[in-house]
């Protein structure tokens, strides 16, 4: 499948693309509202359908079609080192977050077997390798990390399986996982159905009100009325400030190259450079050779354009360190949540009514918190004690996690001071056709997109969100917001939240 830019995106899309489901075009009134069809929505809904609640879900556009869709389907242990999560969430809390993800792991393992859905799940090793010309002399730390946490499935050994060179020592991490997110989703949207839960896409959720009189209401005016409503849109459209404060967007690149089957160990591989790289086998498809698929080359959303370059630098390393790497089969790009203390926002939304869930703050680890997102927002509507539910409870405080807050809260600040700047350009005629920038018109700003033949379209720069001035994404072919992460079609329809409503036509 190709974007509008003719970039070629995700291994999943290509074999796990799902049908459009109806839109909501009555009032209905059911136990849970769920907003939000990626992995954590659809785990939620499964699970409360499971348990004889009526559910419906509410999808702005295709089911499974937004960041989970882009993930690289890692099933692993929080992406964190042990240390740091001692340190910040202390001994219990750590051992309580790895808990969570090994029972994460488990559970899908358990949903793909029960349901009978043929998802390419398998457990593999993974391997945590020091980047070139480091020592990895922290690993020794790691491992006495892991012994005071009570985890026993990592040791050291002399090198990573990696052909391109010797990485030093590394870390083994035993039964660790991989699966194809789209077909496992499926699955569940399957049972789900089966199990007479409501599913409605190109539906999109605009007012939420919890309470006595919780209801939510979509773009056309349609009313569901609920007992509790979940909030799962990898980041909330339902909060405007409290947990955008928390937490911050960034984008991550992929690259996918064919290797000869059999030629690369099928593991999981990541390393600890500054952005670090991830990387996972996919067998092909029908006898088709295996995929390599890497990952890496992180910036904060909105504040770099060089796509070109990242999925550049990621090719090159990948052959540098798997030399059998052939043909390039894909590349796509995605959109993580980093939480400044390493873990997801999983409970009730803070300071709004106690039947008001979210599940947001991924920190690549998208297919393991969303299933933690399932397990515990299903303890809580059902009114059952969760061990993990002040672990990841989005109103917590991390006092040890400050210097980081403030690190990252005053990147997402330093855009707003692109109201007093100039345009990237200085008329709509210097915009190239596919191409988009922004430009100053009085005493505001205008995005400008050209498409491919030739036509304009102008929209306010002004993320409706709060405020902050857009940029555009040439690897993506959208308008990306540099504060909270809130992203925009070129011509304006909003695809990422925490913004819910289009950019508008330019004021002329």
């Amino acid at each position: 499948m190709k974007t509008d830019s003719g970039v070629t995106v995700s291994v999943w899309m290509k074999s796990g693309e799902m049908p459009r489901r109806p839109r909501l075009t009555r009032d209905l009134s059911v136990d849970v509202c769920v907003v939000g069809g990626g992995i954590a929505g659809l785990t939620t809904a499964y699970l409360l359908a499971r348990e004889g609640r009526k559910v419906a879900v509410l999808e702005d556009g295709v089911f499974t079609g937004g960041e989970t869709s882009r993930t690289t389907a890692h099933l692993t242990l929080p992406d964190e080192f042990f240390g740091d999560l001692e340190h910040v969430h202390g001994v219990e809390g750590a051992r309580l977050a790895i808990e969570s993800h090994v029972a994460a792991v488990d559970r899908i393992e358990a949903i793909a077997r029960e349901e009978k859905i043929d998802c390419d799940f398998v457990r593999v090793p993974g391997y945590l390798f020091a980047p070139a010309g480091e020592s990895p002399e922290e690993f020794d730390e790691e491992l006495a990390a892991a012994a005071r946490l009570g985890y026993t499935k990592v040791e050291k050994i002399p090198r990573a399986p990696i052909p391109g060179g010797d990485t030093g020592a590394a870390l083994r991490f035993a039964d660790l996982a991989q699966f194809h997110p789209l077909k496992y989703l499926g699955g569940l949207v399957r049972a789900l159905e089966r199990d007479g839960a409501l599913l409605f896409g190109d539906t999109r959720a605009e007012k939420f009100e919890g309470g006595g009189d919780a209801h939510v209401v979509t773009r056309e005016g349609h009313t569901v009325k609920c007992q509790a409503m979940v909030v799962a849109t990898n980041s909330p459209v339902n909060d405007r400030l409290v947990i955008h404060t928390k937490q911050h967007p960034y984008r991550t690149y992929v690259v996918g190259l064919r290797v000869p089957a059999g030629k690369v160990e099928r593991a999981l591989y990541w390393d600890y450079a500054d952005p670090y790289h991830y990387v996972r086998l996919q067998s092909g498809e029908k006898g088709a050779a295996d995929v390599l698929i890497v990952g890496g080359e992180d910036h904060h959303t909105g504040q770099e354009d060089d796509a070109e370059a990242r999925w550049g630098r990621l090719e090159q390393w990948t052959r540098e360190h798997w030399p059998a790497a052939g043909a390039l089969e894909f590349r796509w790009s995605g959109q993580v949540m980093e939480p400044v203390d390493g873990l997801a926002y999983i409970g009730r939304n803070p300071l709004d009514a106690d039947n008001v869930f979210i599940a947001t703050g991924d920190s690549g680890n998208g297919m393991t918190h969303g299933t933690i997102a399932g397990i515990l927002l299903t303890d809580l509507i059902q009114g059952r004690a969760n061990p993990w539910a002040t672990l990841y409870d989005p109103s917590r405080k991390s006092l040890r996690a400050t210097k980081e807050w403030i690190k990252e809260a005053a990147k997402s600040s330093a855009p707003y001071a692109e109201w007093v700047k100039p345009g990237d350009v200085e008329s709509a005629d210097q915009v190239a056709a596919g191409e988009g920038a922004v430009l100053r018109r009085g005493l505001t700003k205008v995005a400008v997109y050209r498409d491919p033949s030739g036509r304009v379209v102008e929209l306010s720069a002004v993320c409706p969100h709060l405020g902050c001035i857009v940029d555009w994404n040439s690897g993506e072919k959208t308008w990306d917001c540099p504060c909270h992460g809130s992203r925009f079609t070129a011509e304006g329809r909003v695809v990422n939240g925490p913004a819910h409503t289009d950019l508008p036509p330019a004021e002329r």
